[in-house]
């Protein structure tokens, strides 16, 4: 018997469950109490401080790591992996941020910021450096210093504010990666923020690969995204804030592949991979593959120009819209896209024809997106919904009303997998990890999240809650609601790369008995937001209605050149004195961002 295209995506459709929420509210008691909140670094809204977690490679232990309300040291508890509650007593490490965490069988890795430690060339007062410490059977077995005194004194001495980044680890390679934010003490870039990716072998011993470690890259890096690979370089990805997002697995740098054109301002973005104590659970591998899925928020992008600085190929855009939606890409390698680059082709209308959305509404925003997989096939995109935001037109952060969030199965195509579960009373606030067979599970503090206004700190807790997403039943109590936020944030497929199923992407879903879900919503295009990425704020909200529609299906994006080793040369000779645009780490009021920056005048 042969099934038709139609009954095949019916059969499909009738073998699929929605994401299943679990919930183990207040299962892990802390030995030390933890303030839940990260202020924003420019609007000082709330973020949640992030709680990092990872599982074992067997499985059989897991590990949760913080920082406790004193902000000077960061405390790793080992958690059962069934019912999330305390294994034997925490280890603690002074440092001021929980910036990475990887589970072994033995024990684990965790990245931190420290103090510097020796009497010369140590950074500024209220500078810290980035380390990874190594336990092994409840005892320390090493540390080693990423940045700071000593390391990598050629290239320039940086320190770490906030490293804002991430540590992961290949058993193939024998190599943990670490991608973090720095920010130079000495050299051509002193005063400067950029980020760096590291590289430690089992040993403990700091590696320099050629075409895989970089001291100093993405200029004032807003964003972060890091996945083990079997050799060096790691997936990597990075939001700079000259209007672009790269896959620079192979570059390290502001360069390689572009996956997004995104509006900037010198030293800002709109917190795509989650801003200040994020970068976490946003690129993930479909094991036993080499592909890739990756998950951002976005403003889109229209009316492409000529980054008048940086030179061509680098372009500039303004936003479609003030709010955020929900934007993913996928990857056939580490380096390598699946779809188009985004076009850097000036005087284009469109920006982001390439962009696979999950979401597209013009009166919600969509923020804390994080995307993790459960097996080979499928994945989970996860964000929340803010209802009557108010987005300034500088991108940053959108306060407003917490209306839930929401979770999206994703196939290994970009392709959405049955309907969205949304939860009031679930978020994500550390990272995603595979927890058993087809289930991941992340922490979170069980309180009521407000977006409505800064926030400087929280109440600390002496609790940490656990949630889990799986394809069928699992943990104790399980809230599951279809419907989301309100109905103009359903997920609507609207890219070219997801829009229309295809006959081979059916024989994939089949496989892990998973249905696609296509919408023929109507929508039309946002008006233009004619910003230059230079915008100095203006109070407004966005709030307003305005009609969208879905995004040309267009594939003649233009494919950014590939940048040859001598034209990289160039580059980094242009930029190696003005990396970033803040030359110091001034917070000014939420709204107001400085119109000129000390920097441009070099």
């Amino acid at each position: 018997m042969q099934l038709t295209f139609i009954s095949l995506l019916a059969l499909v459709s009738s073998t699929i469950a929605d994401p299943i929420i679990s919930s183990f509210p207040n299962s892990l008691t802390l030995e030390s109490s933890f303030d839940p909140i990260k202020a924003a670094y420019w609007t000082g809204l709330p973020h949640h401080r992030r709680t990092p977690f990872s599982v074992s490679p067997d499985g059989n232990s897991a590990y949760l790591a913080y920082l406790d309300a004193s902000y000077s040291n960061v405390v790793i508890q080992q958690v059962n992996t069934s019912t999330f509650e305390a294994v034997g007593t925490a280890v603690q490490i002074t440092g001021y941020e929980a910036a990475g965490l990887v589970a072994q069988n033995d024990g684990f890795a965790v990245m931190v910021t420290t103090n510097a430690t020796g009497t010369t060339d140590l950074p500024p007062t209220g500078e810290y450096v980035t380390v990874v410490v190594r336990y092994k059977d409840g005892v320390e077995a090493w540390t080693t210093a990423l940045n700071g005194p000593g390391v990598h004194t050629s290239d320039g001495l940086t320190a770490t504010t906030d490293a804002n980044g991430d540590l992961v680890y290949s058993s193939a390679a024998g190599l943990y990666g670490a991608y973090f934010v720095v920010t130079a003490y000495t050299g051509n870039a002193s005063g400067h923020f950029g980020d760096s990716i590291q590289y430690v072998d089992d040993t403990g011993a700091l590696q320099t690969i050629t075409g895989a470690s970089s001291v100093f890259g993405c200029s004032h890096n807003t964003g972060i995204g890091l996945e083990a690979a079997d050799s060096a370089p790691f997936a990597s990805i990075c939001a700079e804030d000259q209007g672009d997002i790269w896959l620079n697995t192979d570059t390290q740098y502001m360069s390689g592949v572009k996956i997004a054109n995104e509006n900037t301002t010198n030293g800002v973005s709109g917190e795509p991979m989650g801003g200040m104590s994020g970068s976490y659970s946003n690129l993930a591998l479909f094991p036993s593959t080499t592909n890739y899925i990756f998950a951002w928020q976005s403003r889109g992008a229209l009316d492409l120009t000529l980054n008048a600085w940086m030179g061509s190929p680098y372009t500039q855009c303004s936003p479609r819209w003030l709010n955020h939606n929900v934007a993913i890409s996928t990857m056939s390698s580490k380096d390598t896209l699946t779809g188009a680059e985004a076009s850097s082709t000036v005087g284009a209308a469109e920006g982001d024809d390439q962009v696979n959305w999950i979401t597209y509404s013009s009166t919600e925003d969509h923020q804390n997106v994080h995307t993790a997989t459960l097996n080979s096939n499928l994945s989970i995109v996860t964000w929340k919904t803010l209802t009557s935001p108010d987005s300034q037109p500088v991108p940053l952060g959108c306060s407003g009303t917490y209306a839930g969030t929401s979770f999206q199965f994703v196939d290994s195509a970009g392709a959405k997998v049955g309907a969205v579960t949304n939860s009031t009373s679930v978020f994500v606030s550390g990272d995603i990890a595979n927890v058993g067979t087809d289930r991941v599970c992340w922490p979170y503090v069980d309180m009521v999240w407000d977006l409505s206004a800064p926030k400087a700190s929280g109440t600390p807790v002496t609790k940490m809650s656990f949630a889990c997403a799986s394809v069928g039943s699992s943990g104790s109590s399980v809230m599951v609601s279809s419907a989301v936020a309100s109905p103009s944030s359903a997920a609507v497929a609207v890219s070219s790369a997801a829009g229309v199923a295809t006959s081979s992407s059916i024989e994939a879903v089949v496989s892990s008995q998973a249905a696609i879900v296509s919408s023929s919503t109507e929508l039309s295009h946002a008006t233009s937001l004619d910003l230059s990425t230079s915008t100095v704020p203006i109070s407004t909200s966005s709030t307003s209605s305005a009609a969208i529609e879905n995004p040309s299906s267009s594939s003649t994006a233009t494919i950014l050149p590939s940048t040859t080793q001598a034209s990289k040369t160039a580059l980094q000779e242009h930029t190696s004195n003005h990396h970033t645009t803040f030359s110091t780490r001034v917070i000014p009021s939420p709204t107001i961002i400085p119109e000129d920056d000390s920097c441009d005048a070099e």
